[in-house]
């Protein structure tokens, strides 16, 4: 059996995170010239909760302590500038995100740091257990970031239908 260089697999792990940042932006940008929903909101982390299939292989299991860092950090720390950029607009009864050119900055940053920290961590560990903690944090840094979203959005949603 053939096994795969993990310097190819860094490469492509690298590659692949640059390929889904720039359709992030792209993404974002494009929904923020429609009306935000619920489902709009609550998609995205759904859809990475597939991710979780993952730790099936077993080349991907970590320490439950580093999950909880790799997930604290998402949660506490990456989180945090996408927050404070996320702002919604009211516009005749339809809620919008508005547009921040701080926010495409920000992306660009946070992508630039985890590759940073990236190479850092894939010192230490297999490139699959980077992986699975790259994971954990992204997921915890969306999971917070969406919360917010959703709150935001019930706050102004309700304000317009007691009105």
């Amino acid at each position: 059996m053939n096994q795969i260089n993990p310097s190819y697999m860094q490469i492509a792990f690298t590659f692949g995170a640059m390929i889904m940042a720039v359709a992030v932006l792209f993404i974002r940008l494009k929904a923020s010239r429609r009306p935000v929903t619920v489902k709009k909101i609550i998609i995205p982390p759904l859809g990475m909760t597939t991710g979780f299939a993952m730790f099936v292989v077993p080349e991907t299991h970590i320490p439950i302590l580093w999950a909880l860092i790799a997930f604290a950090c998402g949660w506490l720390l990456f989180s945090y500038p996408l927050i404070r950029t996320t702002k919604f607009e009211n516009i005749d009864g339809e809620i919008f995100a508005e547009r921040s050119r701080s926010f495409v900055l920000i992306l660009i940053g946070l992508l630039v740091v985890r590759l940073l920290l990236h190479e850092a961590v894939e010192q230490y560990i297999s490139v699959l257990q980077t992986g699975a903690v790259f994971f954990l944090l992204a997921y915890g840094m969306i999971i917070r970031w969406r919360l917010f979203m959703f709150r935001q959005y019930r706050r102004m949603t309700e304000g317009t239908t007691a009105a």
